[in-house]
Parts: C-alpha cells; structure tokens; sequence
C-alpha cells in the first residue's frame, strides 16, 4: 500500500524551520513513496536518491545553523524538460542522453529557494500530446484511475503531485501542458506570463509559447512554488515585473465581473464540450456569482488565432529534433510535425510572430468590460491509457482537439491562467475550469481561486489508496 501522503510545501517548509521534521525525513518518506508507486503510477523518470539525501542533510545542516530560506529543505520534483546538473534531460525521448552541466534557471532558482530537487517526472515526445506515454517511459498514470491518463505533457508532475509523492512540482505549459493535467488530476496548475519563470537556457521555449508553472494541490501552494522559482536569466527576452503571488492567495479579490466562456476558439477540427464537464463549470460559475462576482456568458474575441499557434509549436519542434541524439527513435507523428515546421520557418513564422501584438489588443479590448474569463480546461475527461499511442498525426491532432480545445489561446497571448478543480464526472474522474486574465494578472486570479479553494475545499479529496496499489486490478 501507498506510504503515508506528503505534507503541503507551505506546511513542510514550516515544519522544517519550526524543527518539527528533518528535511532527511521529508525526502527518505518522498523517496520511499516514489518508490512504492512507480510500478503503478510511473511518474519519475529519473530519481535523485543519492544526490537528493545528501543534499537534505546539507540542508539540515543550514537549518541548524539558524539558516532560513522559502523552500529550505523541502522536497520537489521537475519536469524532465528542465536540466538538472548531472541528469540527462530527454524530454520524453527514447535513447540515451549525456548528463548536462548546469541547472536550468528555473531549477537554479529552485535551489537558491532551498528546495530538494528529488527527480524529474516523465512527459510525453517533446511536450507534444495531453497525455504522458511513450516507448521511452511506458505509461504514467492518473492517481484517480490508474486506467486513464493524467494529461500531458506534464503529466508525470502531475501525477507525483496528486499522488502525494511531492508536496509541488515545476510542469511547463505550451497549449495547456500545466493546466490540462491539473484539470484531470484535481490539481491547482499555473500557466504564468510569459518570462514569470525562466525557460533558460532557451530564452523563448517553442517561440514563446512554452513557459514553466507550478501544479500543487492548493492555491497558496502553487502560490509559494511560483515565488519561489520565479526570476529571469540576464540574457531572457522577457523579463515582467515581479508579482508576490503568495501574498496574492491570502488577498480576498473584491467583487469581480466575470466571463463564463463555454464556446471553443476556432479550429480547423470539431470541438464540443461534453455535457457533464459543461455542467461542473457552470456549477462553478454559480459558486462565483454565490461570493458575490457578476458572472454572464460572454466569449473573447479570439478569431483565428490558430493561424498564429500552428508555426510557432511546429517550428519549435522542429528547434528540438534538430538536437535530439536519436532522431530515428522518434515517433513518426513527431518527425512528420518536424517537417511542417521546417515548412513553416520562415514567412508564416514571422506573421505569426506579428499576429500576436494584434490578438493581444483585440483581446484586451475584452477585458474593459471583464475583469477575469472562466473556461473550461478541456472539453472531456482524461482518456483511457493508449487511446492516442497508435493514431496517426491527423487522427492524434483530431483527439486532442476534441478534447482539449480551451488552453492553447493563452499561449499564444503570453498571458497568465490558473487551473482549478471542478469536481468529478462518471466513474469518479477529474475535470477542471480556468481563470484566465491580461498581462500580468496572476494575482488577481491566484486571489480568485484561493477564494473559491476556501468556498469548496477541493484539497480535502484525495485518490482513493487501493488505485495505487500495485496489486490493483487497473495495474
């Protein structure tokens, strides 16, 4: 059976500078954790055990010379997209990859904070799909249902976190990668702006529609990964002003007007929100209107703005194929968007580039009459392990819009979002809404969602233990 959960991030750092735990502790219990599940949920794809125990006693040793620090000594994981000194970063790749030098910014920062860096979690072929399988890892599974998937592309953070193995864990989120496994993992996901945590050491990450954000499961948690790993490399293209986002989950965010947008953005495929997600995002928009905000249904107007998505995801791919070591070992959908990119490297990349100044204005316009968009994160429930595995590209890009239609536009504004749960659908699975906002609103929204956190106490549920068994029938 599953070890006893983590403690909150905010609470283990509190317990560590109190003197109440050992940060040796907190990581022998998260190791033994990860330990326990990987035959189940396989969330990690690399464990820092050694490397992670020893610096838990060096931290102990700097909490016990009075040092003080936000995330001293507390456990936490990384996606496998950020480079961690002396770990492979393959980024849900097949084949063997060289240890890297130096710690990401991100990861960097992470440290200065005090944080134990335990182990980077599995993500699907470049951060491609909404779900986290491939020849590289096998499968990762949703805590929930070991049946289902957790969403991708980071749905090993995801997953570590819904588990209780790690209190938090950095994702990134390119179309949706933080917000929809937080969706299907009954998870807090923040999608920050643009440049809030550094995508170093490439300055813009799938040209600048990737940024990293946290998944923990409450707001003030989330809140505190975000402080704590925000910051920018000197040489980063996008530097916004700083936010206190933890102080921000403590604010209550007066009386808002909000926007309930069931409508998906234009795509060239179908997209139809199923009923029974449809039906706990409108119970959620009733829980707003309950505390108070005046909530209507209205739609941004976000035009085509898929003609601005398509060339900077492709090219992006292309940017990592390029370096991959073993470009024969890719999957065939991946080489084939590696193609389209190289396509589409040039004039479209530059219009798309151009396009967003334009939809960030035309958006923003909306924002005169709303302070804040609520949206479903997906259109359905997390799909059944393998349901995308053997799809060809076109068939894999009809699925997953189908059932992930609501993040990618944020993407390509730049602009912050927070992923929260909605409750449950039949057979007891996880869905999710997002609060969306302009230019540097994190903490209006991060305001927002601790507001309804204290409203619906989502935190208090957890996976039932006996799916993560490794006896369980699901396995």
């Amino acid at each position: 059976m599953l070890p006893d959960r983590s403690p909150g991030l905010a609470e283990s750092a509190r317990a560590l500078a109190a003197g109440e735990v050992t940060s040796r502790a907190l990581v022998e219990a998260a190791l033994a954790r990860i330990e326990a599940t990987q035959p189940t949920v396989n969330a990690f794809r690399i464990v820092r055990a050694e490397a992670a125990l020893a610096e838990a006693d060096a931290a102990d040793a700097r909490l016990a010379a009075g040092a003080r620090a936000p995330l001293l000594g507390v456990p936490v994981a990384v996606k496998d997209d950020m480079d961690v000194a002396g770990e492979p970063t393959a980024f849900g790749c097949d084949g063997a990859f060289p240890p890297v030098a130096e710690d990401g910014e991100a990861v960097r920062r992470l440290r200065a904070a005090g944080a134990v860096i335990v182990g980077k979690t599995n993500t699907c072929e470049f951060g491609q799909w909404p779900v986290t399988e491939g020849p590289a890892f096998g499968a990762t599974r949703n805590p929930w249902s070991l049946a289902h998937t957790p969403g991708g592309s980071s749905g090993g953070s995801a997953a570590a976190v819904a588990a209780g193995l790690v209190p938090a864990a950095l994702g990134s989120d390119g179309a949706g990668s933080v917000r929809i496994p937080a969706s299907w993992t009954h998870l807090v996901g923040i999608k920050p702006q643009r440049g809030r945590i550094s995508t170093w050491p490439r300055g813009e990450s799938f040209q600048g529609i990737t940024v990293n954000g946290p998944l923990a499961r409450t707001v003030a948690d989330a809140a505190l990964l975000l402080d704590a790993a925000s910051g920018n490399h000197p040489r980063d293209p996008h530097r916004p002003a700083p936010v206190d986002a933890r102080a921000a989950a403590g604010r209550n965010p007066g009386r808002l007007r909000i926007a309930l947008s069931l409508k998906p953005p234009f795509t060239a495929l179908p997209a139809r929100l199923q009923p029974d997600v449809r039906a706990r995002v409108v119970e959620l928009a009733g829980k707003l209107a309950g505390l108070g905000h005046t909530v209507e249904e209205a739609d941004p107007p976000y035009g085509q703005i898929g003609l601005a998505f398509l060339p900077r995801a492709t090219v992006g791919i292309a940017e990592h194929v390029r370096g991959a070591p073993h470009p024969a070992l890719l999957d065939r959908r991946t080489r084939d968007a590696a193609r389209l990119g190289r396509l589409l490297d040039g004039a479209p990349l530059r219009a798309a580039r151009r396009a967003e100044a334009v939809l960030q204005r035309r958006v923003g316009g909306f924002f005169r009459s709303y302070d804040v968009v609520l949206a479903p994160t997906t259109a359905a429930p997390p799909p059944r392990i393998g349901a995308l595995l053997s799809l060809s590209g076109f068939a894999t890009d009809r699925a997953m819009i189908a059932a992930c239609p609501y993040a990618w536009p944020w993407n390509v504004l730049g602009w912050p979002g927070v992923s929260v749960p909605a409750g449950f659908v039949a057979g007891g699975l996880p869905v999710g809404a997002q609060l969306l906002g302009p230019g540097g609103s994190e903490p209006l929204l991060i305001s927002l969602a601790a507001q309804l956190e204290a409203e619906l106490r989502w935190h208090e549920a957890w996976p039932p233990p006996a799916a993560l068994d490794a006896d369980s029938p699901a396995a």
